[in-house]
């Protein structure tokens, strides 16, 4: 920390310099993270930044708008009954609010089972290898025993709902389904998985909900694919977690869990507080966070609407479909994903390998997302999830700000590094070629240490 203070434009400038060494987030494809919004939303996020969300009783209008989103939610996500009332609340992020959803179900779980005279020490979780991070970390956290379904190319990269049931016995608090896969964006079937877990309970009388990470998936079905039966239509799911920062289109950070009743959420999970002037019932993990975020998200279905949100989606869907057949005409790629496939169920994500049928080269996904960052493209490179990881995949996140014209340009940068790469690996191929008695001594990797062969060439 410096001795003295400095001119406020002269602090600007200095870390306003260093920024700008950033990736640029538009062309970022890598993120599901929204990264524009309006100028009136962005007023509005300016004026609450000063307001701490957990000062409820200072902030009673902050509050109401929070419980008006949440009610929109539960009813977008079908939570229509009459005798059902769901309760929910925003959080820092998708992450934190799957936890909560989590928690919920293993309290649920160990209340029954006590309640039965039974052992609650040993509870599982049920879910693909396809997760998120954060369900990991939730089990490991709250000392839950982890049950991974593998996936395969036949299931699309996503957890199967038979051998998922397979996996549940009566000490299994929920099995999560993935409502956009961070891998290839394809939807699990969440009806199939409920189908299941009916026949298992009427077969063996082992009663498991279900709890739907809906973090990208959640704001995109309900416009798109209204006809996937994934949410509350479902009386086996009994929470949603959704992430407003990714296509609930608000700035970094706000999540939102959905409890179809006040049954699915334990009292024990709440803690009723006397912190500035009233009673303050909460059940978020983090305490003090900014109210902006919340403040964004009511602006954008208020200035949106059903209609708006609808309209958006499908352009983000149609300019996937666009890519995906792009890349399928140019002969370089393998698809991994299908959302642009009429009738299947995804969220606007490209996942791609090279097309290396027949051929050998001395470059890989990893030397492609590398060498695109020369024209400020981030695309990010990693294996698929074990019994697949022996692919490689690029990934591309369509979100609202990637037009087609975008897109194309994405596209033929992306032609010109791999055919860049090929004409080095073709020079280097050439040099390579002995000029006298070949050596019996073995030769060095090409990649050796995992560096690139095209450093100095491109």
């Amino acid at each position: 920390m410096p001795e003295k203070p400095m001119d406020a434009s002269a602090a600007y400038h200095i870390i306003h310099d260093q920024l700008i060494l950033d990736g640029n987030s538009s062309q970022n494809m890598a993120t599901f993270v929204t990264s524009w919004m309006e100028p009136e939303a962005q007023k509005l996020l300016i004026e609450s930044f000063g307001k701490n969300f957990a000062d409820k009783d200072e902030y009673p209008k902050t509050v109401e708008l929070q419980d008006r989103c949440v009610n929109m939610l539960a009813r977008l996500w079908n939570c229509n009954s009459k005798d059902e009332k769901p309760v929910g609340t925003a959080t820092i992020g998708s992450s934190e609010a799957f936890t909560l959803g989590a928690l919920a179900a293993k309290m649920q779980w160990r209340s029954r089972r006590q309640k039965e005279g039974k052992s609650s020490d040993k509870p599982n979780i049920v879910f693909g290898h396809n997760a998120h991070v954060a369900l990991k970390k939730f089990a490991r956290y709250f000392d839950v025993e982890v049950r991974e379904v593998l996936v395969s190319e036949e299931s699309g990269y996503v957890m199967d709902a038979k051998l998922a049931v397979a996996q549940c016995d009566e000490n299994t608090i929920a099995v999560i389904s993935i409502l956009g896969s961070t891998f290839n964006g394809t939807f699990e079937n969440v009806k199939e998985l409920s189908d299941e877990l009916d026949k298992l309970q009427k077969e063996k009388g082992v009663d498991v909900p279900i709890h739907i990470d809906g973090a990208s998936g959640a704001f995109v079905a309900p416009f798109v694919f209204p006809n996937c039966i994934w949410d509350f239509r479902l009386p086996r799911v009994k929470s949603i977690n959704a992430s407003g920062h990714k296509y609930g289109l608000v700035y970094p950070g706000v999540g939102w869990i959905v409890f179809r009743d006040a049954s699915a959420l334990p009292e024990e999970l709440i803690f009723h507080i006397d912190y500035l002037g009233d009673d303050d019932p909460t059940y978020t993990i983090n305490f003090s966070r900014g109210s902006s975020q919340v403040v964004g998200q009511y602006y954008n279905f208020l200035r949106l609407g059903k209609e708006g949100y609808k309209d958006i989606m499908e352009n983000c869907i149609e300019n996937a479909k666009f890519f995906s057949h792009c890349l399928l005409d140019s002969k370089y790629f393998t698809l991994r994903s299908r959302v642009h496939e009429d009738g299947f169920f995804a969220v606007p994500v490209i996942a791609f390998s090279l097309n290396t049928k027949g051929k050998e080269y001395g470059f890989d996904e990893y030397d492609v997302s590398r060498e695109i960052r020369k024209f400020g493209w981030i695309v990010p490179a990693y294996k698929l999830p074990p019994s697949c990881d022996t692919i490689i995949i690029l990934r591309v996140v369509v979100r609202e700000l990637h037009s087609k014209d975008f897109l194309d340009e994405l596209f033929t940068d992306l032609i010109k590094t791999v055919e860049s790469l090929m004409e080095a690996d073709q020079r280097n191929s050439k040099q390579d070629k002995p000029t006298k008695t070949p050596s019996t001594e073995k030769p060095e990797s090409k990649r050796a240490n995992g560096t690139s062969i095209f450093t100095s060439v491109c």
